[in-house]
């Protein structure tokens, strides 16, 4: 059998439009490296953007309530039962899981991680970070492994890897953001080694050399993540690779201006310009990731392996076969020039967004 079309039972052209606005105003690196995926895979993404959205949220808003996530399953249940509820994001979600076979474990995975954050977990080693980013930002890249068909296991976990790689780096953007939440995401036991008591800094969070040593030491793990990635970047469908390669230079821009600017992400909110960006995309698809395939990354990461293993038990219930898609250079290039006429229209200041680390909603 092979990979299917986008079909919307459930979702009118008005709920796609509001999906993609979610994305639009509240990740603006995420709608930039959208813009290069092919349409019926970018609303399905714009799908999930809108999910994760409105479960962040739900949670933000909500603040300890745990019942917001119990809320959250609910409407999964519902829509995993092809009976979503008469809201924009529920229908165009249950068009996407049902169009693409999204394994409800990815789903759930999610919300888990959002629970954590309600229940005020607290992260000693850099283990304890990665299941939670395993859960908020690997299931997310699962998610679009399955949207693009890439659904071997090495594809899946580079998925996860480079979802990861974003969330430490979110993680390392919004130290001080969280910390005035009562939020840490930095490992604990790091600190310690460094000579500070978690409680107390976070008591009083201001930045320090060992506080920057601490994040440095995040994003060095984030890039190594980055550069596993691109193993399985290379390794996509033609059609997919300028979106993804974009994603994962635009995120990994935000750690280097976090260095170049001396890794204080306690009073300041490291930002990367609409031109910057620009640049970037400009670059991805004026050198593109290698069309030969590569040597496998190696395995998943142990914190992620629960993802890859869902997505490959549904590929291998249903039997799928991807399609491969494929673009030309004259595509790419109406697209940049729409990418660059868009960021032109949009170069104001960035919307003040919840700070809880996140999956999508923080760049």
């Amino acid at each position: 059998m092979s990979f299917p079309s986008f079909k919307r039972p459930f979702a009118s052209p008005a709920d796609s439009a509001a999906c993609r606005e979610m994305i639009r105003t509240g990740s603006r690196s995420f709608f930039t490296a959208s813009l290069l995926l092919p349409e019926d895979v970018r609303e399905a993404a714009y799908a999930l953007y809108g999910f994760c959205r409105l479960s962040d949220d739900a949670v933000d808003v909500e603040g300890s309530d745990r019942d917001a996530v119990k809320r959250l399953r609910m409407r999964l249940d519902r829509l995993y039962a092809g009976d979503p509820l008469p809201e924009p994001v529920d229908r165009a979600l249950a068009d996407a899981v049902a169009a693409f076979a999204i394994p409800r474990t990815l789903m759930d995975a999610l919300l888990e991680g959002l629970e954590w954050d309600a229940a005020g977990r607290t992260y000693e080693t850099l283990s304890d970070v990665y299941a939670y980013a395993a859960r908020v930002a690997g299931s997310v890249g699962a998610m679009m492994a399955a949207l693009m068909g890439a659904r071997s296991p090495d594809l899946v976990a580079r998925a996860c890897d480079l979802g990861m790689a974003m969330q430490l780096t979110n993680i390392a953007r919004d130290v001080g953001e969280d910390a005035r939440m009562g939020r840490l995401y930095l490992p604990r036991a790091w600190l310690r080694e460094s000579g500070i008591d978690p409680e107390a800094w976070l008591a009083a969070p201001v930045f320090s050399p060992e506080i920057g040593a601490v994040i440095s030491r995040l994003l060095g793990h984030a890039y190594q993540l980055y550069r596993r990635a691109d193993a399985g970047i290379a390794n996509l469908d033609p059609a997919f690779r300028p979106a993804i390669q974009a994603a994962g230079r635009l995120y990994a821009e935000i750690g280097t201006q976090l260095q170049a600017r001396g890794l204080d992400s306690v009073a300041h909110r490291t930002r990367v310009s609409a031109a910057r960006k620009a640049w970037l995309v400009g670059q991805v698809l004026a050198f593109p990731a290698g069309r030969k395939p590569v040597s496998p990354a190696g395995p998943p990461l142990a914190e992620a392996r629960f993802l890859v293993e869902a997505v490959i038990a549904e590929t291998r219930r249903l039997g799928w076969v991807p399609e491969e898609r494929r673009r030309g250079l004259k595509d790419d290039a109406i697209w940049l020039i729409d990418l660059f006429a868009k960021l032109e229209a949009r170069s104001r200041p960035y919307p003040q967004l919840p700070t809880s680390a996140r999956p999508a909603s923080k760049a």
